[in-house]
């Protein structure tokens, strides 16, 4: 069975702001790039144990086609999205926000 799913406020943002750039780029471009994110959500969904841990409790899914990784948690069936990051960002700007 599928985990349940929840996002934090500000992964909700992370993908907005990557979708309108994507868009701004090619119309059609922002479609893709959301695709490739449903994609690791529903792998993630499926499987929140395949990926490791890669930061305290924290479990990363690297996104195809576009250079993003997907941060989550998975607890007590429950998977909660906090990052959705540019791979080239500095990686200190995420583990601030899962430290939080």
């Amino acid at each position: 069975m599928a985990a349940k799913l929840i996002f934090a406020p500000e992964a909700e943002h992370d993908i907005s702001e990557a979708y309108d750039w994507y868009e701004h780029q090619r119309f059609g471009l922002g479609e893709d790039f959301l695709s490739c994110v449903d994609a690791c959500i529903q792998a993630i969904c499926r499987r929140p144990e395949m990926y490791g841990i890669i930061y305290e409790n924290y479990q990363r899914c690297l996104t195809r086609r576009f250079p993003y990784s997907i941060f989550y948690e998975f607890s007590n069936g429950i998977v909660t999205v906090y990052s959705v990051f540019h791979n080239s960002r500095d990686p200190q700007k995420w583990r601030d926000r899962l430290s939080l």
